[in-house]
């Protein structure tokens, strides 16, 4: 795969021209921020999310550090140029405090700068993040129904957004992003009816039956990037693409079609998320399907039918799209 959640950490230049991969790092670096900087975003006609106060920042971080300098540890047991990992574990949760952003993105361009900027060492940081959803409980109102508090949050095990951001050093010391994603993965979107599966190749090996109108049950990974990865960075600027905005699209677009195929399905997501966003460059899918079995096609009384979770053998797509894509459907 080209994207970035392929390989985890840079290739190092070696003496000889070529390139090793040489990077250690530390997982699992739980942070957990208060009263970060609020987040706005223009609002978007597929979703109500126009932002989140970030009372509770938090993200569960993957750093990997690269280099040339590093090789000794791994050849001769030489630790002299090595930062032990408890320290950039530490690193990270102190610059947490000192970040003045409102992104996840933002976040790690920052803390991984620092490294560049602290550590000569090091030639490239890589910082892999899912943040980790608080949502806000009601309380009651004086004057009306409850509303969303600012105290008491619940930890949410809905869909996380999730980003990769690496920069490296250059020739002349400068530093600069070689990467940059953003995503949302662990979406769980259930259609009761309105999608079918039909005209697919049938042969000797063919059992499933056609089915014009089912429940259709998929889990959805979406990653994106931008044209400009300080898009990412800076939200300030009102081209910040949220993850929650892009999930309310896919179960916009999913409500919308009489969806034909998975395959299908994710097209129209894509085009869509690249329609609203065109700060993004490119969107890809990992798309699961894991539609019930049909138990009873019909129940005693009313429209209804019985269902059961499938067997385990499940169904995946993948898809990118880009946005010379959309242009080439514009002209």
């Amino acid at each position: 795969m080209k994207h970035a959640e392929a390989v985890m950490g840079s290739g190092a230049a070696m003496g000889d021209g070529s390139k090793r991969t040489v990077y250690y790092g530390k997982g699992d670096v739980w942070v957990y921020r208060t009263y970060a900087k609020s987040l706005a975003v223009p609002p978007i006609p597929e979703s109500a999310f126009t932002g989140k106060d970030n009372v509770l920042f938090g993200m569960n971080i993957k750093v990997a550090v690269s280099g040339e300098a590093f090789l000794p540890s791994f050849t001769e047991g030489d630790n002299s140029a090595v930062v032990a990992t408890d320290s950039m574990k530490n690193f990270i949760l102190r610059h947490a405090g000192s970040y003045e952003g409102a992104t996840a993105e933002g976040f790690m361009a920052y803390a991984a700068r620092c490294f560049l900027e602290k550590y000569p060492q090091m030639s490239g940081v890589r910082m892999e993040a899912r943040q980790i959803p608080f949502d806000a409980l009601p309380v009651p109102q004086a004057d009306g129904p409850p509303q969303p508090g600012s105290l008491v949050y619940r930890y949410s095990n809905n869909a996380s957004p999730t980003a990769v951001v690496e920069l490296v050093r250059g020739a002349d010391d400068s530093i600069a992003v070689s990467v940059q994603q953003s995503g949302v993965t662990g979406l769980k979107l259930i259609k009761v009816k309105g999608s079918s599966f039909t005209g697919y190749v049938r042969d000797e090996y063919t059992t499933l039956a056609e089915a014009s109108d089912r429940p259709l049950f998929i889990f959805l990974d979406i990653h994106w990037r931008y044209g400009k990865a300080a898009d990412a960075f800076d939200a300030d600027q009102g081209r910040y693409a949220p993850a929650e905005q892009v999930h309310d699209i896919a179960a916009a677009v999913f409500h919308e079609m009489n969806s034909p195929s998975i395959q299908n399905l994710i097209w129209h997501i894509g085009r869509r998320i690249l329609q609203r966003f065109p700060q993004l460059e490119e969107v890809w899918f990992e798309s699961n399907n894991r539609t019930w079995d049909t138990v009873l096609e019909a129940v005693e009384n009313g429209n209804g039918k019985v269902f059961t979770e499938p067997r385990p053998p499940y169904g995946f797509q993948g898809f990118s799209l880009t946005r010379a894509d959309i242009r080439d459907l514009e002209e």
